[in-house]
């Protein structure tokens, strides 16, 4: 069921006909697909342990989950949810990050293993494997360059940000960003790496291959995730203790405004997660674990629209049209 809220849910729906949501339910080891133009949820399997992302292939077919509480990529078939692959990364790998490039390849980090993986032809009957160590502690989201040479990571344990040379395998570079930087999201162009940094309450900008930093920007408290628009105009930060969104112009690094998505009483219930740009930028996803919802927010004006039941703790999301 969905739990409509503003005057706009019907409008917004109309225009989602045939988009799919899918979330990935880490405290119940599930996979949900929700029917955007419905609002409803239209199926629920079974994943693996703790998923916590996930992503789609390029070609709508597939989806791909990071098993957190295990040591593997599973990939699912979109239409029906039917598991058709698990890619096992080794012992204690945990991973988590996950990016399905648009060159078909997959890369995910591996927090167990201090490591990025590059997965190339990932449904295929042969997938090659790929390790790069980044040699932090707790390397946990993950950009990828639109070439796919380079990964970024942000490292929770390490308190850093490593770029990964994927094709020469130069050794990886890392730098103190922040206090605690954990999401990252790289500009469409590529020219621009933002990392929030949920324990200074900051947003950063660095160099993507100097990791020089050019602007910092204040957000909402606890910024748990950045998002960039796929129009590359914005970013927003999912601000998890103020339960709201920090929207940032990014030709200027200065703040836009503030979107409330739920309020600070409210906090601490929803625990606002991660967060997602519909293609067309017109609506952001907000995944609220505490209360297993996801809340759909119109960019324009900044309503909550509805809010849309997962299965227990929906935190990774991605949206297949």
């Amino acid at each position: 069921m969905s739990d409509v809220e503003g005057n706009d849910s019907a409008a917004m729906s109309h225009g989602q006909a045939g988009q799919a949501l899918f979330v990935a339910n880490k405290r119940g080891n599930t996979l949900s697909k929700i029917n955007l133009g419905s609002g409803e949820e239209v199926k629920r399997v079974e994943s693996c342990a703790n998923p916590h992302e996930l992503a789609t292939s390029p070609d709508g077919a597939h989806v791909a989950l990071a098993c957190y509480g295990g040591t593997t990529i599973d990939i699912f078939a979109t239409a029906d949810l039917s598991r058709v692959k698990s890619i096992d990364l080794g012992d204690n790998a945990r991973p988590h990050g996950i990016v399905w490039h648009g060159n078909g390849d997959l890369y995910a980090t591996a927090e167990g293993r201090k490591s990025v993986f590059w997965i190339r032809g990932p449904v295929g009957e042969s997938a090659e494997v790929f390790e790069y160590s980044t040699g932090k502690e707790g390397s946990h989201m993950l950009a990828i360059a639109p070439n796919g040479n380079h990964a970024w990571t942000t490292d929770l344990g390490s308190k850093t940000v490593t770029l990964v040379d994927l094709k020469t395998r130069r050794a990886p570079r890392s730098v103190a960003v922040g206090v605690e930087p954990e999401g990252i999201s790289l500009s469409p162009d590529g020219k621009a790496l933002w990392v929030s940094a949920r324990g200074s309450d900051t947003a950063i900008e660095l160099d993507p291959q100097t990791l020089d930093v050019r602007n910092e920007v204040k957000t909402g408290r606890f910024p748990l995730r950045l998002a960039i628009r796929p129009q590359g105009d914005v970013a927003v930060t999912s601000d998890l203790a103020d339960g709201g969104l920090t929207v940032i112009d990014l030709a200027t690094a200065k703040v836009l405004r503030s979107i409330a998505v739920s309020n600070a009483e409210e906090a601490e219930k929803r625990l606002q997660v991660t967060i997602l740009w519909s293609d067309d930028g017109k609506r952001i996803y907000v995944a609220e674990t505490g209360t297993d919802t996801v809340a759909e927010v119109d960019y324009a004006s900044g309503k909550v629209t509805r809010r849309l039941a997962t299965g227990k703790g929906g935190d990774g999301m991605a949206i297949l049209n």
